[in-house]
């Protein structure tokens, strides 16, 4: 398995995290014997790391490894902060937790409202580098973009955006040229 596979593997469980996200936080903190959702989205970003290092050697990689790089490290620790909420026992000591970090915007905006973010902002980036060999996958990479960070609002638009840019990048992948 090389790492382009790996990386569509990675988004794809990205996109499984999503999915069961959406599903609402009595979904997320009933789910047993582990948090499922927040696995599916730790094991994703670590599946796509061989690939974002392995990018060519042009201008976009330099900018989109290193953002997509923060984004992964910010999205683990958005994990593991998500990890003790789904541990607590009662919605009162998740309530408190998240008051707590809350007050302390070098982690919260760090590893949850923000960080995270870095993820998509380097994979556009990165996947600038075949806007010559495949403006079909880029395109459809940027739309995916614009639908995360609600340029283009849509319902769902972390599980659209996710299946978009799986999709975009296999295209620039796989796709015989």
């Amino acid at each position: 398995m090389n790492f382009k596979t790996l990386f569509i593997a990675g988004l794809l469980c990205e996109l499984v995290g999503q999915i069961l996200l959406a599903k609402g936080n009595d979904f997320i903190y009933a789910q047993r014997p582990i948090d499922f959702a927040h696995w599916f989205l730790l094991i994703g970003v670590v599946l796509i790391m061989p690939q974002v290092v392995s990018f060519p050697n042009k201008i976009f990689s330099y900018i989109g490894a290193p953002l997509a790089i923060i984004g992964v490290v910010c999205t683990i620790g958005m994990c593991v902060l998500d990890f003790v909420w789904w541990s607590q026992e009662t919605q009162e000591i998740r309530n408190d937790f998240a008051g707590h970090l809350s007050k302390f915007p070098s982690i919260w905006k760090t590893f949850i409202t923000n960080g995270p973010s870095f993820l998509n902002i380097g994979l556009v980036i990165l996947s600038l580098n075949y806007i010559k060999q495949n403006m079909t996958g880029v395109l459809l990479i940027v739309l995916a973009t614009l639908i995360i960070f609600r340029v283009i609002p849509l319902p769902f638009r972390l599980i659209i955006g996710y299946l978009i840019t799986a999709f975009g990048f296999a295209i620039i992948f796989y796709k015989k040229r």
